[in-house]
């Protein structure tokens, strides 16, 4: 017993084998990593899945559950992943699914889905039993040709199926939907792109292989991201592309809108990529709720399933831009999206190792995965072609020995022989010999002798053209372009993220040409730019073209020409002076409403734009004269205006309580008037105000009474006169030669005699003849007028009924419209209840 006991123990000692525990776990960890990194967690660069999404695109195939089926249970797509290639739980695989079919995860869909599956607010999908799913249209280019040889396959866990390694993806998947995932010691984080820019990228890439990073990046702008957003940059997208790795700055899609009593709310229509939008909701209101936004006095979502929207009204004294700012700063209506191009590449050796790739890098590895498939798919065809012409001149044979051929066939005692005789005597393979056995005597018609002739003649041709691809890489690379061109037509759609160049990065001005633009103001401070060419002349009894769409009591009060590289300057009521270029404004066509001008200048809650001029850049000697209500007045050169910061500069010190009224851009040789709200006026010559600083006072430019204000300044131009208006509807117009040039700060002279029964004045302007008037009252009611109806009246008259107004409903504005901009309303239809000439006394109504 002892004999055996040693020799068992003899036995023991021989099996086991001493191991290095640092370096068995050493190696065991690399084990484990590699099977997680190449089997689970990283995309193949040629087709731009992982092995869990690649099974069940293929295994859905297999289904036949393609865009022209009807949607069947994600249970049985989930069942049969589990059962045949991947070997985890159920979760992960429909988890999978699920995001292929989410429009908001994937810029373009693999999977087509129906039913719940899950929401930008965080919420769960469906369970599997209830949702239904088929592959989507552009599914289908990611396994094109699959069952011609284009790719390798291997054994399933099992060893009981074979899956594909790798699908032939005829669109760059990897670029165009992106990736995320995290592996052992290392993650991907690949963005999306637009399917357009990728696609051209490449064709650029295979016409030029030297081509530099810098110029892809011309063609391929940037990520391109479901959800939309605006990238904050191009620096981020430059690094990523050059190195592989960068930081992307995402901000959500805002709008700055005025509203019910002057106040302003938050209008945020995208978000950043993969920010839910619900929690989103959440922080912000705890930040409100813990004092560290303020200003915002409700919250709420409108979204629906025509876009999102997230209204964020602010109080009264909140300033927008500030508010916005300190969300982009607090919450992830600003994020950035950490760029990490790490792919598995296949080494000359076959296996697979994970490598971070630039943009040239990751393009120029599918066009060698599209060549090697185009190849594959190309020599699997011409096999195909080769073997078919191989029969058909086996049954040519046949037919050309027709007679003896069915003697053989008849002499021979078996099926077997038969073919034994006919390769003996005529030289044919065995298939060739089975295939003759095989024919129906229905072949042997004339009509059908003659599609067998064409048939073997179109397959010589298809033949040589496949032996011409194999042997010629340019054909690879034109028939890659064709396909890729063809999916480009077929899918291709336009940008949802844009890219906005921050200003220490660029001058914008540089890439924009210098050339003539028309720039719309409408009352309620929404603003445009549009091209020249879309305000074509037209010959005189024409119908003209619509213009500009607005609210029902919104209008056009000031359209000009100017060049996108000059300037225009903002007044507010606060003194305040804002500058942009043109090119700043956003363009928009002939009937867009425009952009609200809180958008573009960092305006205060209360504040205003009542003034603005253009600058062409010759106006060397010129200078800037301000009113105030009060009745300052202001002369500055233009040139101490000539840095304006973004947020604005004090353009006027202004006494408490008052307030800019009107800004003129003059020559130093102009004459003034200003008209207050009691019916006073002067005309003074503007070399009576000395030029001064440009946040002085000013000095007095009319001396009021105690309740009345300057309600108006103008110049005083040739062939014009001067039009007021008054609460209660009067109006006239008055020579400019009744009023005669005196010294500045005097009281002025009666122009309009206010009485209870006129109302005082609420505005004046220089109009001639050619000019249209309009009125707005307190309602919202706008009239129209010809300025050549209203009567010339003297200075002291009361004037004419303009509007009817009663104590509920007064005038509260006025605005002139020129030429230009009554083209801009011919389309506006005009208020229901205004007269045909809107005046509602044919004769002047004289003072006693």
């Amino acid at each position: 017993m002892s004999e055996n006991g040693g020799n068992n123990e003899n036995k023991l000692a021989n099996r086991i084998i001493p191991v290095d525990i640092e370096a068995e776990m050493k190696q065991s960890f690399i084990d484990y990593a590699m099977s997680v990194i190449v089997d689970r967690a990283l995309p193949d660069v040629r087709d731009g899945l992982k092995p869990v999404h690649r099974r069940i695109l293929y295994a859905m195939h297999l289904l036949g559950f393609s865009p022209d089926k009807p949607h069947r249970k994600c249970a049985t797509t989930v069942g049969e992943v589990l059962g045949k290639f991947h070997p985890h739980g159920d979760a992960a695989v429909y988890d999978s699914l699920v995001r292929m079919a989410q429009d908001f995860s994937l810029r373009y869909p693999l999977i087509d889905g129906h039913g719940n599956f899950g929401s930008v607010d965080g919420d769960a999908p469906a369970a599997m039993r209830y949702t239904e799913a088929r592959l989507s249209k552009i599914a289908m280019e990611m396994l094109r040709d699959i069952n011609k040889d284009t790719v390798d396959f291997k054994p399933n866990f099992d060893e009981h199926e074979i899956e594909p390694v790798v699908l032939p993806s005829r669109f760059p998947n990897l670029l165009v939907n992106g990736s995320s995932g995290i592996a052992v010691g290392m993650a991907t984080n690949i963005p999306p792109h637009n399917l357009t820019e990728i696609i051209d990228g490449i064709i650029k890439t295979i016409d030029n292989p030297d081509i530099t990073i810098d110029e892809l990046n011309e063609t391929i702008k940037g990520p391109d991201f479901p959800t939309g957003g605006s990238i904050l940059g191009k620096s981020g997208i430059r690094e990523a592309y050059q190195t592989g790795k960068g930081r992307i700055i995402v901000r959500a899609v805002t709008e700055i809108e005025q509203y019910a009593g002057n106040r302003q709310r938050i209008i945020v229509t995208e978000l950043p990529y993969q920010v839910n939008k619900a929690r989103l909701i959440e922080r912000i209101a705890q930040l409100v709720k813990d004092k560290k936004i303020e200003g915002i006095s409700d919250l709420r979502d409108e979204s629906d399933r025509n876009g999102m929207r997230i209204v964020i009204e602010l109080k009264r004294d909140a300033n927008a831009q500030v508010v916005l700012n300190r969300l982009y700063s607090f919450t992830q209506m600003q994020d950035t999206f950490n760029v990490n191009m790490l792919a598995l590449i296949q080494t000359p050796e076959g296996k697979f190792e994970p490598k971070v790739l630039n943009l040239k890098e990751a393009i120029v590895h599918y066009i060698r995965h599209q060549e090697d498939v185009i190849r594959r798919r190309t020599r699997y065809d011409l096999e195909k072609a080769e073997a078919r012409a191989h029969i058909l001149e086996g049954l040519k044979i046949a037919i050309d020995n027709l007679d003896e051929v069915i003697s053989i066939i008849k002499g021979s005692k078996t099926e077997a022989a038969a073919k034994e005789n006919l390769m003996n005597r005529f030289s044919l393979s065995e298939k060739q010999a089975q295939a003759i056995v095989d024919m129906r005597l229905g072949r042997l018609t004339a009509l059908e002798l003659e599609k067998l002739e064409a048939e073997y003649q179109d397959l010589l041709q298809k033949i040589a053209y496949y032996r011409d691809v194999l042997a010629k890489p340019e054909l690879v690379a034109a028939i890659i372009k064709d396909e890729l061109t063809e999916i480009k037509q077929k899918y291709g759609d336009e940008r949802r993220t844009s890219i906005t160049a921050e200003e220490s990065e660029i001058d914008m001005e540089d890439l924009i040409k210098d050339e003539p633009v028309v720039v719309t103001l409408t009352r309620f401070g929404y603003i445009k730019r549009t091209s020249s060419d879309a305000y074509r002349s037209q010959k005189r009894g024409g119908k003209g073209i619509s213009g500009i769409t607005t609210r029902e009591d919104d209008f056009v009060v000031d359209m000009f020409t100017t060049t996108t590289h000059q300037y225009l300057m903002f007044f507010t009521n606060k003194g305040r002076a804002y500058k942009l270029r043109a090119w700043q404004i956003p363009e928009a066509g002939r009937q867009a409403r425009g952009t609200a001008i809180v958008n573009l200048l960092e305006l205060e809650p209360d504040e205003k734009i009542n003034a603005f001029i253009r600058l062409n850049g010759n106006e060397k000697d010129a200078f800037l004269v301000m009113a105030t209500r009060k009745g300052m007045i202001k002369k500055t050169p233009l040139g101490e205006y000539s840095n304006v910061r973004k947020s604005g500069i004090q353009a006027i010190t202004l006494r408490e309580g008052d307030e800019l009224i009107e800004t003129r851009l003059t020559d130093g040789n102009e004459e003034i008037m200003l008209i207050t709200r009691n019916g006073m006026c002067i005309r003074f010559h503007e070399k009576d105000v000395r030029p001064m600083g440009r946040t002085s006072m000013g000095v007095i430019g009319i001396r009021l009474d105690e309740d009345d204000e300057v309600i108006a300044m103008l110049r005083c131009v040739p062939n014009t006169t001067l039009l007021v208006v008054t609460q209660n509807g009067f109006g006239k117009r008055t020579e400019l030669e009744e009023y005669k040039v005196q010294a500045r700060g005097g009281k002025g002279i009666l122009t309009y005699r206010v009485t209870e029964k006129t109302g005082p004045l609420i505005g004046a302007v220089a109009a001639n003849e050619d000019d249209d008037l309009l009125l707005i009252s307190t309602d919202g009611t706008i009239i129209r007028i010809h300025v050549e109806e209203i009567s010339i009246l003297s200075r002291v008259t009361q004037g004419v009924t303009l509007m009817r107004t009663s104590e509920d409903n007064r005038v509260v504005s006025l605005a002139r419209l020129t030429a230009d901009v009554k083209r801009e309303h011919d389309e506006q239809p005009e208020d229901e209840n205004a007269s045909e000439n809107g005046d509602g006394d044919s004769e002047p109504e004289q003072e006693p």
